[in-house]
């Protein structure tokens, strides 16, 4: 029993940080090490230290915590392991901003002296998005809180760098990479952003050696890169130029004699044709190089300047070059136009500075013996990637994949572990840090000052962050873990990676099933960007609507595959339906006071039809629920819940249920008392992985002893064959569409709600007669009836309205009731909507390729639907013509 109270108004701040603070002091969100019970595992994608709580996490977090508070509440062993990353290039970024207005630079205080200055910056202010994480109800296990350069990763980190290289995986090598020229470093491709600008397309003349006034055009976006050209190229199919094959020409400005060589790289259609070969200084471009042997001539120096190779540009910017080389080419008559042309510019996440394809000696990780197996693994069904859509763009790029360079040159993040000697050149690597070369033994060794891509801790997570490379009990547990929520900018540069490294290292894959969830973009569409203005701050969402609204909503509109358009008018329509919940609780405790649940046999209640239609529908919602969770249909499970909740449990329920919780039996008072409880604590149980915190404040005001202290780790419902009623439901469904139909009337008559009316059900069966009459006092109650007449094939008075409910025709006497013009107008336009329904079953029906190759029962059904509209109209009609005659 209980005499608990609800507050008035559902004030989420309070309730919120209270419960918080409740579920994390009490341990509810830790795993058990081992347990007897079944493990389910996902691992956090680590946010950077340097972020803040935006849309992407808020989605992804959330459809995360929805799963982790459902898997506890059906009883597994569940650990969502978070952590943070160190995010190399930005975390140095945020400090040296720091020491810049000190008036200093990171070379003022050497590495180590910088290091630590990073390491007091993380442990004062990065992290602050795991508060963030919390106050979004993220019910991780925070005892288990891991970073990307904490003792236990770093050696895992280590550990593979060192078994890729002997295992003759890691490499080093002088290639081309995306290259920084303000930050001086190189850049991983998920770095670049590429943007969409207008640029231009000169055509130069390049002159045929040995051949005066012959000249071949090269069309190109980059002019200042020619000084580095080793080689125009043409495609060995286009006759235009087929006899220059071989033959070389010499370079404006430079006048250096280079080939005409011939390669089906060459774009027939674009430009001229003909395309100048840079290998130092284009990707596509560097390929072409080695398959023809071409020299490597890098102009530029680690700031983009132009070096001793550029000649007489030497110094220069790369940009005020290229407006120098283009005046001289114009002024020697070498430029034969200028094209606009639009172009996707490269440039740095961080600084935005345009990214620079440069030659540079970088550590690569041959991935081609890895990517095969991770490609495998999801071909053969060992981790399904939903939607299954984005298993093509997984394997395109595992087919396309190349080595990826893992060097950084800057000084956070995990140095690479790999000394030269400079006695005889010979480079060790090793798990301790060595005191002489493991060649000559010469002391003479320094350490490689890069360090690695961040990314390439990041593909460790699954299984450093449990303890690898010690064989813990929390990785026996929890790895392979059961499923990822990520994003699907991040499927190839964390989720294949993690793949390949769980495979090499694991000899399993590190995830069951990857969801991948789309974009939360504006109300428009757009995606958010500050520079559009139209950023939404989960925080301030947070604060103005309540948490629970805000993850409701995010859930709700989380369809597969499509983008979430988010407004705050959703959000408050979904604080709406919080509100609700809270009400129809405060409803539900006020008819409960003295209530017992614990003294009730279920076994024992003399159920009338409206209770077993709500147990039945909580029933069935149970069990749609749990399987739309089950294949990450978010939206679907948060709708059926938000039907259930609104339209079923308070709309219909708690109406029917008070004439007996008003009346004088009870027994049947009783009666429902125990459905009105049962149905509302197994709703919050339902509704809990979504709306942790009204639901737990609801549950514990709630009488009756607990499976817990707390709603989250209660058993989720699950579907029984016990609660099932599907003929009571069926009967209970009848008579709510009769009610529907007479409110209908009442609403197209505007009769207001205080006024009881007459009401004449015509039934067309003796068991629709019985059931009418078995719930005269639910359609007497709820559509306000004074006077009910109910009988089989009863004549309909001249002057009523008409409404069809299955084989129950609902006459509303009109006399001095309606206004006869309007009902007139409400039949015209109820005539009109059955006739084109009327239409389109007959054009169906008279299609023969419809008739001849549907399911016979199908067909059936269809004609059946075309009687039972055809039946409805004339119904509809005599209506009409009786209304008319009642205007005369």
């Amino acid at each position: 029993m209980t005499e608990k109270e609800l507050a008035k108004v559902y004030e989420p701040q309070a309730v919120e940080e209270k419960w918080y603070r409740y579920w994390e002091s009490g341990g509810y969100f830790a795993a058990a090490e081992t347990s007897d019970k079944k493990p389910y595992s996902i691992v956090i994608p680590p946010p950077n230290v340097t972020g803040a709580l935006h849309m992407g996490h808020a989605l992804n977090n959330t459809l995360q915590d929805i799963l982790c508070r459902w898997k506890r509440m059906q009883g597994y062993n569940v650990l969502w392991m978070p952590g943070t990353d160190h995010a190399g290039i930005a975390t140095q970024n945020v400090v040296e901003r720091q020491l810049a207005a000190e008036g200093k630079d990171r070379h003022d205080l050497g590495r180590e002296a910088f290091i630590e200055r990073v390491w007091k910056w993380k442990g004062e202010s990065g992290g602050q998005i795991i508060g963030q994480l919390k106050r979004l109800g993220a019910s991780c296990d925070w005892e288990r809180e891991r970073f990307t350069m904490d003792e236990g990763l770093s050696k895992a980190v280590r550990t593979v760098f060192v078994k890729l290289y002997e295992d003759g995986l890691i490499y080093r090598d002088n290639r081309l990479i995306n290259w920084c020229p303000r930050c001086h470093t190189a850049l991983s491709d998920i770095e670049v952003e590429h943007e969409e600008k207008k640029g231009h397309l000169w055509h130069i003349r390049y002159p045929v050696a040995g051949e005066p006034g012959k000249f071949v055009v090269v069309a190109t976006t980059r002019p200042e890169t020619m000084l580095g050209d080793t080689a125009v190229a043409v495609h060995p199919d286009d006759e235009r130029y087929r006899g220059l094959i071989g033959k070389t020409v010499i370079l404006p400005l430079v006048n250096r004699e280079i080939p005409v060589v011939a390669d089906e790289y060459v774009d027939l259609e674009f430009g001229t044709g003909v395309v100048k070969i840079t290998p130092a200084h284009d990707f596509n471009d560097f390929e072409v190089g080695l398959r023809h042997g071409l020299d490597k001539i890098n102009i530029f120096d680690e700031s983009g300047i132009i070096n001793s190779a550029g000649r007489q540009f030497e110094g220069m910017d790369r940009f005020e070059a290229r407006k120098r080389i283009v005046a001289e080419l114009e002024e020697a008559g070498l430029l034969e136009k200028v094209a606009d042309h639009a172009m996707a510019v490269g440039g740095c996440y961080r600084c935005k500075t345009v990214v620079e394809p440069y030659l540079s000696l970088q550590w690569y990780v041959k991935v081609s013996p890895l990517a095969e197996r991770a490609y495998k693994a999801v071909k053969e069904g060992k981790t399904k990637i939903v939607p299954k859509q984005w298993e093509n763009t997984y394997y395109e790029w595992m087919e396309n994949i190349r080595d990826w360079c893992i060097s950084r040159q800057i000084w956070w993040g995990h140095r690479i572990p790999a000394w030269f000697c400079d006695h005889c050149g010979e480079v060790t690597v090793a798990m301790e840090d060595p005191t002489k070369c493991c060649k000559c033994g010469s002391d003479e060794i320094r350490q490689e000052t890069d360090v690695l891509d961040t990314w390439f801790s990041s593909a460790l997570w699954p299984f450093s962050t449990m303890g690898w490379p010690e064989k813990t009990p929390l990785l026996a547990s929890f790895y392979p873990t059961s499923c990822l929520v990520t994003g699907f900018d991040i499927l190839f540069f964390w989720v294949a990676r993690m793949m390949m490294m769980g495979l090499h290292f694991m000899d399993e894959v590190p995830f069951g099933d990857v969801y991948i969830h789309a974009l939360v973009r504006d109300a428009q569409g757009q995606k958010m960007s500050k520079s559009k203005g139209n950023v939404i701050d989960p925080l301030t969402i947070i604060d103005q609507y309540g948490t629970d609204a805000f993850r409701f909503t995010l859930a709700a509109f989380a369809a597969q595959g499509r983008d979430i358009k988010l407004a705050e008018e959703r959000i408050a329509g979904y604080r709406n339906f919080c509100n609700k919940v809270w009400n129809a609780a405060r409803f539900a405790l006020m008819n409960l006071n003295g209530f017992d649940p614990d003294a009730v046999n279920y076994d024992d209640l003399l159920l009338s039809e409206a209770d077993k239609w709500i147990i039945h529908r909580l029933n069935e919602t149970a069990r749609t629920t749990s399987e739309a969770l089950a294949e990450y249909r978010f939206n679907e499970a948060a709708m059926g819940l938000y039907q259930f909740t609104w339209s079923e449990f308070c709309d219909w329920y708690l109406e029917l249920s008070k004439q007996d919780l008003y009346g004088s039996d009870p027994g049947r008072k009783a009666v429902v008392q125990y459905v009105l409880w049962s149905t509302l604590e197994q709703l919050l149980r339902l509704l809990h992985p979504f709306m942790p915190f009204i639901t737990e404040e609801i549950w514990q005001t709630l009488p009756g002893s607990k499976d817990s202290p707390s709603i989250m780790r209660a058993s989720y419902p699950e579907y029984s064959e016990k609660r099932s009623f599907a003929t009571a439901a069926d009967n209970m469904e009848k008579v709510m569409a009769v009610i529907g139909g007479i409110r209908n009337i009442r609403g197209e008559m505007e009769v207001p709600p205080s006024r009881e009316i007459a009401v004449i059900l015509s039934c067309s069966s003796a068991d629709s007669m019985k059931l009418m009459k078995h719930n005269e006092g639910a359609i007497v109650s709820l559509a306000r009836v004074a006077d009910l007449a109910i009988g089989i094939d009863l004549e309909k008075p001249e002057d009523a309205s008409i409404q069809v409910a299955g084989d129950v025709r609902i006459f509303v006497p009109l006399k001095g009731l309606v206004n006869v013009e309007e009902e007139e107008k409400r039949l015209l336009k109820e005539i009109a909507k059955i006739e084109k329904e009327i239409e389109m079953f007959s054009k169906k029906l008279e299609n023969p390729s419809f008739v001849d190759r549907a399911p016979a029962e199908i067909v059936a059904k269809e004609r059946e639907k075309l009687v039972e509209v055809t039946g409805k109209r004339e119904v509809l009609v005599e209506s009409l013509e009786k209304i008319k005659r009642l205007g005369s």
